[in-house]
């Protein structure tokens, strides 16, 4: 249902079973599918698609143009994913032709309030970003992180599943895989114990994969300590650490102090 308050434009598609609220404008380039709910005061734009059953509250901007200056009015793109909830004010920014064109968001995601993501950002599943968190261009989240309240994450960061980043952390520097950063710049406090225990991972793993980091960190260099590490390939989670820290990026690796 589609209020009579709402401006949408021709060339939209939305469907039928998607509701949009008053005051609301969508853009003519934009797809809404199935079981969406879009409350007031949301303005939806440029080359959106929301997939399905996502609700997005009053006052949300998503698909507005990047803020990078180097943005010329190009035709680039943002996909939402399924069930994601996404809170007021926050703002969704799509690609640019430089980045690769698209800002691409995972499914059941939960965006508080006043979040922002910025151009070219790739969010996996099950990701949470707590109020007033910033996500600079090209930032990669994988599956299940969650980034605590007030945090800001630079540019070209990548930041590993299952990874937790406590409250007004600055993140600046790659996050391994199930790491636990907070400080004022981040380092890296262990690994995020709580959050694989909730995701059924065994206690065994979770203690090689602890001290498989100990090694890796603790040893003279970064690649004499992954090297050390690989005897513990077996066990899953060692060797996805050992794999995104041997991914070649553009930021430094976050470590503990």
């Amino acid at each position: 249902m589609i209020n009579k308050l709402a401006v949408v434009e021709k060339g939209a598609i939305i469907d039928k079973t998607s509701a949009i609220g008053p005051f609301s404008v969508i853009s003519k380039n934009v797809k809404i599918l199935k079981n969406n709910k879009i409350s007031s005061h949301v303005v939806i734009s440029g080359n959106t698609t929301v997939d399905e059953s996502c609700e997005i509250f009053s006052f949300a901007s998503i698909g507005s143009k990047p803020q990078d200056l180097k943005y010329k009015n190009e035709k680039t793109f943002l996909k939402i994913g399924k069930n994601n909830k996404i809170r007021e004010y926050v703002t969704i920014n799509p690609g640019t032709e430089q980045g690769g064109g698209v800002t691409i968001v995972g499914d059941n995601c939960l965006f508080m309030i006043s979040s922002h993501i910025a151009h070219d950002c790739k969010i996996g599943n099950n990701v949470i970003l707590a109020n007033n968190v910033s996500l600079g261009g090209h930032v990669e989240i994988e599956d299940n992180v969650i980034i605590g309240g007030n945090s800001a994450v630079q540019q070209f960061t990548r930041i590993g599943k299952f990874a937790m980043i406590g409250g007004m952390t600055g993140v600046e520097k790659d996050v391994i895989p199930y790491g636990l950063v907070t400080g004022n710049r981040c380092h890296l406090d262990g690994i995020n114990i709580i959050g694989l225990k909730r995701a059924g991972y065994e206690n065994e793993e979770i203690r090689i994969l602890s001290k498989s980091v100990e090694i890796i960190f603790g040893s003279k260099t970064l690649i004499g300590g992954i090297n050390e590490a690989k005897k513990y390939l077996k066990y899953k989670t060692v060797s996805e650490v050992i794999n995104f820290l041997q991914n070649n990026n553009k930021r430094p690796i976050c470590r503990p102090l």
